[in-house]
């Protein structure tokens, strides 16, 4: 069967994959800061009959990204990297003037600094793979100028470019940046406390991601709500 690494995987989108996945007999190993939420995702997954590893801990330590990948090992290899995991930098989101440089410093560390140390410890892996692919979960952010939202955005902006890099350095990957668009989760609550307009649930953009892994196309940047509706 193949496997996926997925962060951020205990709730929101991260969740959401790991469940569209195991639904269609992938193995998982998953990442999350909370031990308890992470085992209790992993748990619901195994119902599907594959084999789901929790692996609780923070991207940011290079130890911990070695034990998700040791673990991917164990499964088989590594097929699929999620790169998921994502700090705002303040919470709420605050203006450029007033966001302080330890939270930026964070948004960059998990957003960008951790993605890519991911994804070297696994090159490996996915270089072996028959269909390595990477996707790197972008926002509309890292390309349109939104108050408040600068050091999320930069660091999303910064992760697109990685990815475009890594594509052109890896052509026997796929490398995706993929805007899932807005969402019902704790992350947007988190950056806008006081939006409490309708958004979609998670489980509505998977099926974006599940086309990508279906048809392949170019490595670059897509957005859910396109791949969902027929067009990239």
């Amino acid at each position: 069967m193949p496997v996926a690494i997925i962060t951020g995987a205990s709730k929101g989108l991260g969740r959401a994959l790991a469940e569209g996945l195991a639904g269609r007999g992938w193995d998982l190993v998953l990442d999350a800061r909370t031990a308890g939420a992470l085992e209790r995702a992993a748990a619901a997954l195994r119902r599907h009959g594959t084999r789901v590893t929790a692996v609780p801990g923070d991207v940011t330590r290079a130890e911990h990204r070695a034990a998700l990948v040791g673990a991917a090992r164990r499964l088989g290899g590594v097929d699929l990297l999620v790169s998921n995991a994502s700090a705002l930098g303040a919470e709420p989101l605050v203006r450029l003037d007033a966001l302080p440089l330890e939270g930026l410093r964070r948004a960059l560390e998990v957003n960008v600094v951790a993605a890519l140390g991911l994804v070297q410890e696994a090159l490996p892996l996915l270089r072996a793979s028959a269909a390595g692919s990477v996707i790197a979960v972008s926002s509309d952010a890292a390309v349109e100028a939104y108050g408040t939202w600068g050091g999320y955005g930069a660091s999303k902006a910064a992760l697109d470019q990685l990815a475009a890099v890594l594509g052109a350095e890896e052509p026997g990957l796929r490398v995706w940046a993929v805007d899932p668009g807005d969402m019902a989760t704790d992350l947007y609550a988190a950056a806008v406390p006081d939006d409490d307009g309708p958004r979609p649930q998670p489980d509505a953009v998977v099926p974006g991601f599940l086309r990508l892994l279906d048809e392949r196309p170019p490595g670059g940047r897509y957005t859910a709500s396109g791949l969902v509706g027929g067009r990239r």
